[in-house]
C-alpha cells in the first residue's frame, strides 16, 4: 500500500465521507429530552389548534355588524350579557345588539365574530359604548387557524429548537421520534502528547485535539467517547481504534496522519479495513485520512490543532450531518477584506479572520500555533478555482 498522499479535491472528500456514513438509528424520547435532536418522524397536529374561536385581546365579543359607523362622537351602544370565564367550556352566546366581555385567549361566544379592544369601549351599567368599529374576524383566531388536525407541524430532519419543542407540546406530542445521537470515538496519538493536567517538559505538548474534536462533535449533537492518548506504536493504535469501533459509530484519530516513519494511522486503518483517501487539496489539513472498517468511518486528522479544526469544519461536519440525517448548518456573514488573501489555484484554502465593523482581517499564522484560534471569529474559504481575494473584496465568513 502506498502510504501517502494522492491528493483529492475537497468536494470528492466530502462525497466520500457522506457515502461511508453509517445509516442513522432512531429512538423515541420524551419532549423534555428532545432539544437539539434531529426529528426522525413528522410531528402532526392531533386536533385543530386552537380548538375553538378565541380572542387575542381583552375586550368585548360582538357581532361586527353592530359596530358599523361607531366613533368617539357617536358610539354604538350594546347590552352586556356578562363575562366569559378563562378556560370556560361554555362561552354562552350573544344576539344582535348585545356583547359579552372576553379575556385574551378566552373562547368567543356563539353569535360573535369579532372583539373590540377594551381600550375602545366604555361600560356604563349594563351597557357598553363602542368607540371604534371592528371588521369580522378582527382580534379573533379561528378554530384550526394555526394548525388543522392531521397537518404536519414539524417535518423530519429538523433540528428541534426551543420554539419547536413548544409547538410540539401544543399539538400533543408528548414523545417524539428522533435520530439517535451518534457516538464518536476520539483518539489522540503521539509520543509527544501529555494529559492536560501535566506540565509538558521539553519536546512535549498537552493533548488539545481530544478536547477540540470532542467539543466539536458535541456541539453538533453527537456523543464524544474519549479513548485517551496512544503512543506512536502500531499495535497500541490498532487496539485503540478497534476498541472504538466496537462501541462507536465513527472514529476520529488526530495525529500520525502524515508520512513520517512514526505516522501509523493510515497503515493501521488499512490493516483494519480500507484507506479511501489520504491527502486532500486543503490548506491547512492536507494530510487528512478517510478510511473505513467494519462499516464505520475512520477519519485521520492532522496533529496541529488549527489544521485539525479546519478539517473538522470542512470535512467531518458533513460526515456528522449525514449520520444524523440532517444538513450542515453554518452561521455566516459578509465582510470586506482589509488585506489580500493569496491562494494557489487547485487547493481550497481556509483562512482564519477576525471580524469587526463589517471588515474581515486575515489572522495569518503557522498551523501549529494555537493563538490564531482564539484571535479569529471564523474562516474565509477560498475556492480551489480561485487565486485568492484582494483587499476591499466582499467575502463570506464562516463564523465559529
Amino acid at each position: 500500500m502506498s502510504l501517502f498522499l494522492e491528493v483529492v479535491p475537497v468536494g470528492e472528500a466530502v462525497e466520500t465521507v457522506r457515502r461511508i456514513a453509517p445509516p442513522p438509528r432512531c429512538e423515541e424520547v420524551p419532549l423534555e429530552e428532545a432539544l437539539h435532536r434531529v426529528l426522525a418522524k413528522d410531528v402532526c397536529a392531533d386536533v385543530d389548534i386552537p380548538g375553538f374561536d378565541r380572542s387575542t385581546v381583552d375586550g368585548y365579543a360582538v357581532a361586527a355588524a353592530d359596530t358599523t359607523g361607531a366613533g368617539e362622537a357617536i358610539p354604538a351602544m350594546l347590552q352586556c350579557r356578562g363575562r366569559v370565564g378563562m378556560g370556560s367550556t361554555d362561552a354562552g352566546s350573544i344576539s344582535p345588539g348585545s356583547c359579552r366581555y372576553v379575556p385574551t385567549g378566552g373562547a368567543l361566544p356563539e353569535g360573535a365574530d369579532a372583539v373590540v379592544m377594551i381600550e375602545h369601549t366604555e361600560q356604563i351599567g349594563d351597557d357598553v359604548l363602542i368607540h371604534r368599529p371592528v371588521a369580522p374576524g378582527e382580534n379573533v383566531v379561528s378554530r384550526g387557524e394555526d394548525f388543522r388536525a392531521g397537518q404536519v407541524v414539524l417535518e423530519h430532519g429538523r433540528v428541534l429548537s426551543p420554539r419547536d419543542i413548544g409547538v410540539a407540546a401544543a399539538v400533543g406530542a408528548e414523545r417524539v421520534q428522533v435520530v439517535t445521537a451518534p457516538k464518536i470515538g476520539i483518539i489522540s496519538t503521539g509520543n509527544e502528547l501529555v494529559p492536560v493536567v501535566e506540565v509538558p517538559g521539553p519536546g512535549r505538548v498537552r493533548d488539545a485535539n481530544s478536547y477540540l474534536a470532542g467539543s466539536f462533535v458535541m456541539e453538533r449533537g453527537c456523543h464524544p467517547v474519549y479513548f485517551g492518548i496512544v503512543r506512536d506504536e502500531r499495535e497500541a493504535l490498532e487496539r485503540a481504534i478497534s476498541s472504538a469501533l466496537d462501541t462507536c459509530d465513527a472514529v476520529l484519530v488526530s495525529g500520525g496522519s502524515s508520512k513520517d516513519e512514526r505516522d501509523n494511522t493510515a497503515a493501521v486503518i488499512a490493516d483494519l479495513g480500507e484507506v479511501l483517501v489520504h491527502g486532500i487539496a486543503l490548506a491547512p489539513g492536507k494530510p487528512t485520512i478517510i478510511g473505513t472498517a467494519r462499516g464505520k468511518p475512520i477519519i485521520g486528522l492532522p496533529g496541529h490543532p488549527a489544521s485539525a479544526y479546519v478539517v473538522l469544519v470542512a470535512i467531518v461536519d458533513h460526515l456528522l450531518a449525514t449520520i444524523r440525517r440532517t444538513t450542515v448548518s453554518r452561521r455566516t456573514l459578509h465582510a470586506r477584506l482589509t488585506q489580500n488573501i493569496p491562494s494557489a489555484r487547485g487547493r481550497e484554502d481556509y483562512v482564519r479572520v477576525s471580524v469587526k465593523d463589517g471588515e474581515a482581517t486575515p489572522v495569518f499564522g503557522k498551523s501549529g500555533l494555537l493563538n490564531t484560534l482564539v484571535r479569529s471569529e471564523g474562516l474565509v474559504r477560498v475556492a480551489a478555482s480561485s487565486e485568492g481575494f484582494e483587499v476591499g473584496e466582499e467575502v463570506e465568513v464562516i463564523l465559529w
